[in-house]
């Protein structure tokens, strides 16, 4: 897909807002232990992305948004950045994927590209955490419980209870975020005069 520099541009943009989200909420999130906080920068990181694709609606754009934001990882106080920056491209690439399987940009693509961003936040630790890290599947499946007892209060006997409530918190917090994203989406394109992109086809 070609784009235009115009095109190029407002996508480094939102890469770049992306990016910042990244670097300031996700160093306070990580100094105040915050509970779900990947799940919350997944949300925003979505809301952005989505947002971007409604400028620039063409299948690959959320993509190149995406690597923007991984990219601007790398300044990102701290040494632990190999994670996020995984789960920022992980993040892009599946809603990439959901967005490119609506003809145009919807509320209803907004929605399930966001909850699936955030939903990739609970399972990405089994992946990253034994490609990348080596950890054990039973030491991550305990931590995932472990949150969930904490957050929720829980019993860690209530396993499936936990997966479920953590399955259920993802999709609806991920769906609330896609759906202000379209509506922030629509306030920001009538202020900027309605200059967006076309959609091909």
């Amino acid at each position: 897909m070609k784009f235009t520099t115009r095109e190029l541009v407002t996508m480094a943009v939102f890469g770049a807002l992306w990016g910042l989200v990244e670097i300031s909420l996700g160093s306070v999130f990580h100094a105040v232990d915050l509970p779900l906080s990947g799940m919350a920068l997944a949300i925003l990181g979505a809301m952005v992305a989505c947002i971007g694709r409604l400028f620039v609606p063409k299948r690959g754009s959320t993509i190149f948004i995406g690597i923007i934001a991984m990219v601007l990882k790398l300044f990102s106080i701290g040494s632990a950045v190999i994670g996020p920056m995984v789960g920022i491209l992980a993040e892009a690439l599946i809603a990439e994927l959901i967005l490119s399987t609506f003809a145009k940009p919807s509320m209803p693509a907004f929605i399930f590209a966001s909850a699936g961003a955030a939903l990739w936040t609970l399972i990405q630790p089994f992946v990253t955490g034994v490609l990348l890290f080596g950890r054990n599947l039973l030491v991550i499946w305990l931590d995932v419980l472990d949150m969930g007892t904490r957050v929720f209060g829980i019993p860690y006997q209530a396993a499936l209870w936990i997966v479920f409530v953590l399955v259920s918190v993802h999709i609806l917090f991920g769906g609330i975020g896609g759906w202000l994203a379209w509506k922030l989406g629509q306030v920001l394109k009538t202020r900027l005069g309605g200059e967006v992109s076309q959609p091909i086809g």
